[in-house]
């Protein structure tokens, strides 16, 4: 007897897609959908995509450039994840991951050696917390980039098409799903009952907890994953605009829910830039989450579910 399926695994955005949904009939068209927003949002908005639109703008800055509005909506998006955070989650931030040496897809980086001289692991000028409110948009489809800076939607890109991906679901399925990319998590057409949601410290590693989550979203935020050597000096991808270096590992994974992927998103990549901060930051803004410091300490905020440790995935 054939098993029946109410959830599929795929390749998407250089990470994973994980769709689930409560009714098998419902699963071949949120994946036809799912798959439709993936292609679009890679071929738009990718920063290892020389055909992008975003690579396009960012051959141009200062100068407005005609692009999908796809790209527009995602940099709207993106500032305004920077406003919520006070600039800590920065779409500017491309040419200082380039100068570090994130300057290709993550899986084709290899290790750089250290070039002869002083300096070689400087960043570039940081972009500074308030470089995004020079970034111009017309809804139309047209975008102007302040001179001398570039996009990455790393921070805000992975969540944005969770939520995207689960938009599509509720106008076109009309039943409930769960939607995760990578980690980052949506829930579609919410009915009351909670799905199992696994968290964990890295993609397919080992569950750390299992949280139920009825409506909103969820996302991580790491150190730990994205890490590469570049002329001697080990990086990871989440940077301070403050510095234009990768942030002070005070912890090395932050995992926060939100009313959507991507304000889970921003409070977790926010999280991890403030530090020692990051508590408090939270709690003020009514965010639930947990941090996890790089010995293994464990902090959670107000509202955090208990959840129960488990073995298994369950995302």
């Amino acid at each position: 007897m054939t098993a029946v399926r109410t959830h599929v695994r795929l390749e998407a955005l250089g990470t994973y897609l994980f769709l689930a949904v409560r009714r098998p009939a419902d699963l071949a068209a949120a994946v036809r959908l799912a798959e439709r927003v993936v292609v679009d949002v890679d071929a738009t908005c990718s920063r290892f995509r020389a055909d992008s639109d975003l690579s396009r703008a960012n051959r141009s800055p200062g100068c407005w450039v005609d692009v999908d509005p796809l790209l527009v909506a995602a940099v709207d998006v993106a500032c305004e994840a920077a406003a919520v955070s006070g600039g800590l989650v920065h779409p500017l931030l491309g040419r200082t991951l380039v100068h570090l040496g994130y300057d290709r897809d993550f899986r084709l980086l290899r290790p750089v050696a250290p070039a002869t001289g002083s300096g070689d692991d400087d960043a570039p000028d940081a972009p500074g917390t308030d470089a995004w409110q020079g970034i111009m948009l017309d809804p139309r489809g047209a975008i102007r980039l302040p001179a001398g800076t570039a996009l990455d939607l790393g921070s805000v890109g992975k969540a944005w098409a969770a939520d995207l991906v689960a938009a599509a679901i509720e106008a076109d399925v009309g039943e409930p799903a769960l939607v995760s990319l990578g980690g980052d998590v949506r829930i579609a057409s919410p009915d009351g009952e909670p799905w199992e949601v696994a968290v964990s410290e890295h993609p397919g590693g080992p569950t750390d907890q299992v949280v139920g989550l009825t409506d909103g979203g969820l996302a991580t935020s790491s150190t730990g994953v994205r890490r590469w050597n570049h002329r001697g000096v080990t990086r990871h991808h989440v940077l301070d605009p403050r510095t234009g270096r990768p942030a002070t590992e005070v912890w090395r994974t932050v995992t926060a829910t939100g009313p959507s992927c991507v304000a889970a998103n921003t409070a977790s990549t926010a999280a991890v830039v403030l530090g020692r901060d990051a508590p408090g930051w939270l709690h003020k803004r009514r965010v639930a989450a947990r941090l996890v410091s790089p010995r293994g300490t464990t902090v959670t905020t107000q509202g955090w579910p208990s959840g129960t440790p488990s073995g298994r995935r369950a995302s």
